[in-house]
């Protein structure tokens, strides 16, 4: 079925509120949420509604958080989300960094507290407007075995990377470092398809097509394939230690989970999920229209290379962009099982979808 984004965005903000969420924070999350959506990442959009909802009913998430700083120097922060939603805190936590590049140049913001942010993108694009290039990533449940383990250790922990241009549309990076996220596991498992090779590993560290593996103690693999998962198995760590081990949040197999029927680990060693932010001014390098001019030139440059057969050259952010003028126009497609539950979701709440 398709809904009008419009149509999708009261409903989704009216379920935030009914959780208890103050009004310009069910906005907030509702915006965050449908970036999702828009950009055609539908496994992060309102396919996880319901999960927030149900880690709510737990008593995971803090509707009415007291999102603040409690440590900083000028161009450097750490946040805590006070159990929040990620889809607040994140953005309130990015806005901080931007304040702190304004001020300082560049901005540096690790969360903790936290809980799942949607897509990493929303947040880092969050610095174009200000003429700067934007950073974040995230931790998240433990679901990736590093190289060459049978245990699950880390999260898909996403990386985005936004930066500014002028006439040429703007630079967008926004990737799991596992060879596909979770989410996308969840959309085979409704559409009942097989994974492809080099997804997944069964608990003896076996490759797997099986989409539901990860429930029979298998692993998500790192971004990198069978000669390269150290790379993928690298970055991972970094956004781990980043948005976690400097802020105080949970890390490796600590991390709490994000579906609400399997507790979080009884031994914690933090607080909450982990985030972690950057902004860096442009012109504290060089003057922000030189800069852009120069960044038009790179992208027509690899856009316009020779490609094979067939194929074309795209520029990070390509796709996720045609795919949100589409969808604002001609609505957001969801998969029946994702339209049962908001249905189910609506009804616990008397809201109609």
């Amino acid at each position: 079925m398709i809904f009008p984004y419009n149509q999708l965005f009261t409903f989704t903000e009216s379920v935030f509120k009914s959780i208890g969420c103050p009004d310009d924070d069910a906005t907030l999350a509702t915006e965050s949420l449908l970036a999702a959506d828009l950009r055609g990442i539908d496994s992060h959009g309102v396919a996880r509604l319901i999960g927030y909802v149900r880690l709510w009913e737990a008593g995971r998430i803090n509707p009415t958080p007291r999102v603040g700083v409690v440590y900083e120097t000028p161009s450097t922060a750490v946040v805590d989300g006070d159990g929040g939603l990620g889809l607040v805190v994140a953005p309130k936590a990015m806005n901080v960094a931007l304040e702190k590049a304004r001020v300082a140049g560049t901005g540096w913001v690790s969360v903790k507290n936290s809980n799942h942010f949607g897509i990493a993108g929303y947040h880092a694009m969050k610095a174009l407007a200000h003429d700067m290039i934007g950073m974040a990533m995230t931790n998240a449940s433990p679901l990736v075995a590093p190289t060459y383990s049978l245990d699950r250790l880390l999260g898909t922990n996403p990386i985005a990377v936004a930066v500014p241009a002028g006439e040429q549309p703007d630079f967008v990076a926004d990737f799991a470092t596992t060879t596909a996220a979770n989410g996308k596991l969840e959309i085979l498992q409704r559409k009942q398809l097989p994974a492809p090779d080099g997804w997944i590993q069964d608990k003896n560290g076996q490759g797997s097509t099986n989409p539901n593996e990860l429930k029979e103690g298998g692993a998500l693999l790192p971004l990198g394939g069978e000669t390269g998962s150290h790379k993928g198995y690298c970055l991972g760590s970094i956004v781990d230690i980043f948005s976690a081990v400097l802020s105080g949040a949970n890390y490796g197999p600590w991390v709490p989970p994000f579906v609400a029927f399997l507790q979080p680990p009884a031994d914690p060693i933090g607080q909450g999920i982990g985030h972690f932010f950057g902004a860096m001014r442009i012109d504290a390098f060089r003057p922000a229209a030189e800069f852009k001019a120069h960044m038009d030139n790179w992208i027509s440059t690899f856009r316009n290379a020779r490609a094979v057969e067939g194929k074309q050259v795209l520029i990070p952010g390509d796709p996720e962009r045609e795919i949100s003028a589409t969808r604002l126009i001609e609505g957001i497609p969801l998969l029946d099982p994702v339209v049962k539950d908001l249905e189910t979701v609506g009804q616990k709440f008397g809201l109609t979808l």
